[in-house]
């Protein structure tokens, strides 16, 4: 089993919008950038994702989903009126996949990213470290344990 982050803008698509969803399950699209891409045609069913809600005040981990779906076309790329419209992109020769994943629980309150900057076992984690922007990310099995525990305790 591997381990993943998965960033959301809430105001857009939530944890809650996804408990919500039917079966509490939905395609992760639009994600354009290519490494987040292959991270997510590396994910298996089962993999376990931390749900992080960026462009928030404050950001932080919101949830924890599991992958539902490995990789398949991201259909958003073919749609010209959708956002996330590519040309480039096509049914024969997609460009973009979506993976899907599946609501498993919120967490008991969202761990603020300043309060996983300041947690000194999560020092090597990548969304931490200076410049790192993508969407989705791996994760090591210790950090999602730690950010899951961090949930349970008060913030420092």
């Amino acid at each position: 089993m591997q381990y993943w982050l998965m960033k959301t803008e809430p105001a857009t698509f939530s944890f809650d919008d996804l408990m919500k969803a039917p079966k509490r399950t939905t395609s992760w699209d639009g994600v354009r950038n290519y490494q987040a891409r292959n991270f997510m045609q590396q994910m298996k069913v089962g993999d376990q994702v931390i749900i992080y809600h960026s462009s928030a005040e404050p950001p932080g981990a919101a949830g924890i989903a599991e992958v539902a779906g490995e990789a398949h076309p991201d259909l958003t790329a073919f749609d010209a009126k959708d956002d996330h419209y590519d040309p480039g992109s096509t049914r024969d020769a997609p460009r973009w996949f979506v993976v899907d994943v599946r609501g498993v629980e919120k967490l008991e309150r969202l761990v603020a990213l300043e309060e996983l900057r300041g947690n000194p076992a999560l020092a090597d984690m990548r969304l931490l470290q200076r410049g790192n922007r993508l969407s989705v990310l791996p994760v090591t099995a210790a950090e999602f344990r730690e950010v899951r525990a961090m949930a349970k305790r008060k913030p420092r």
